[in-house]
């Protein structure tokens, strides 16, 4: 099962969850990312996928990662 979170000062807050079987769940986690990346966020593979960047949500993924992006200079 795949978990989609946004990472907050406060910890992860599950923001959806999938199994590639599943395909309304699919939907439904697709749907999640796409708001939440248009909304300002970065999605990344969590885990071992190294924080990968990922614009579409894969289905095999353990954990996708929503955070805001980093200022510097």
């Amino acid at each position: 099962m795949g978990k989609l979170v946004r990472r907050t000062l406060g910890g992860d807050e599950t923001v959806a969850e999938w199994s590639p079987e599943d395909a309304a769940a699919m939907r439904a986690a697709a749907e999640a990312l796409r708001r939440e990346v248009e909304a300002g966020y970065v999605a990344v593979l969590g885990g071992d996928g190294g924080n990968a960047p990922v614009s579409e949500l894969p289905p095999d993924a353990d954990l996708v990662i929503l955070t805001m992006p980093m200022g510097g200079g």
